[in-house]
């Protein structure tokens, strides 16, 4: 009971703070993410060129890229409200892609786009790229490209710390999982673990701080999402088991500009070779203790 009282008293008002940024509610505060001196710091391509890429020559006339990302995903797309700074690792992975295009980090215009309207945003210009979550399938194929993956996420949970029983998704018999309501995550619990009790709210971060305070036993949804919110305090809360599904992240780009969506595979390829892609990781989703996965092999499929 002292525990609870301890969480329901001091932790819970300042996690509900911070997550409560991701519902975009007015006057919440700064978020906690990632500070700009433990990042990595990518080095800019010098007399980089892509002619064949309108999108790229249009950036490079206008003398900046504009990069479609999330706000409201810890650790992965996050915008923090006072400073109006994107961090996560999400993030990174824009911010290395514009180095091995040409582009300095004041070169970058982050605008953050809804998940329903990032193929409009990619079709009528209004962005050059996007990195937020962009799980890569082949309806979305038809309609803009993509350069990578960059991360294989999948369906896991979270639990808190102290936890022992749930190791993954078999051990949900009888216990309470949250996740949101109509979203794919339910739908799969529903199919596939019916004896799950499952609670649906219409955003994660409730079912987080239902999860702090015993009200719940799990949340799930993306793997990478899950790890986004166990960094925000992981002396309180873990990810567990293995992940149940697959959904591998692209950087999505204007279906048929094969030349840059080439050139970000060769960038991802480099920055993974050198390092850059596992420091990214390690300073964003690698602060919630699960260390950095291998990445996925890079599908540079036919041109579109």
């Amino acid at each position: 009971m002292k525990r609870t009282r301890v969480l329901r008293t001091v932790l819970l008002p300042l996690l509900t703070a911070v997550l409560l940024v991701g519902c975009g509610r007015p006057g919440s505060p700064p978020v906690k993410g990632p500070q700009p001196e433990d990042l990595p710091v990518y080095q800019v391509a010098t007399d980089f060129r892509l002619p064949d890429s309108r999108t790229w020559e249009r950036a490079r006339k206008r003398g900046r890229l504009v990069v479609g990302v999330k706000e409201d995903q810890p650790y992965l797309g996050e915008k923090d409200p006072a400073a109006g700074r994107y961090s996560g690792f999400d993030i990174e992975i824009a911010k290395m892609m514009a180095a091995s295009l040409g582009f300095r980090p004041e070169q970058i215009e982050f605008k953050t786009i809804a998940s329903a309207n990032r193929e409009t945003a990619l079709q009528n210009g209004q962005i050059d790229y996007y990195v937020g979550t962009y799980t890569i399938n082949d309806n979305r194929k038809k309609q803009v490209g993509f350069a990578g993956p960059y991360f294989m996420a999948g369906q896991s949970l979270l639990v808190r710390r102290d936890e022992k029983d749930i190791k993954g998704p078999d051990d949900l018999a009888g216990k309470k999982v949250c996740s949101a309501a109509g979203s794919t995550p339910y739908q799969r619990l529903q199919r596939e673990y019916p004896k799950a009790v499952l609670v649906a709210y219409d955003t994660y971060s409730i079912c987080v701080d239902n999860l702090l305070t015993y009200q719940v036993d799990a949340v799930s949804t993306d793997d990478s999402i899950l790890l986004g919110y166990a960094a925000k305090v992981p002396e309180e809360l873990k990810v567990v088991g293995t992940p149940f599904s697959k959904e591998p992240y692209g950087i999505g780009v204007p279906r048929g500009d094969d030349a840059l969506r080439f050139a970000l595979d060769d960038a991802l390829a480099a920055h993974e070779r050198n390092g850059d892609w596992k420091k990214a990781y390690e300073a964003t989703l690698g602060l919630s203790g699960v260390p950095a996965p291998t990445p996925p092999p890079i599908d540079r499929y036919p041109t579109s």
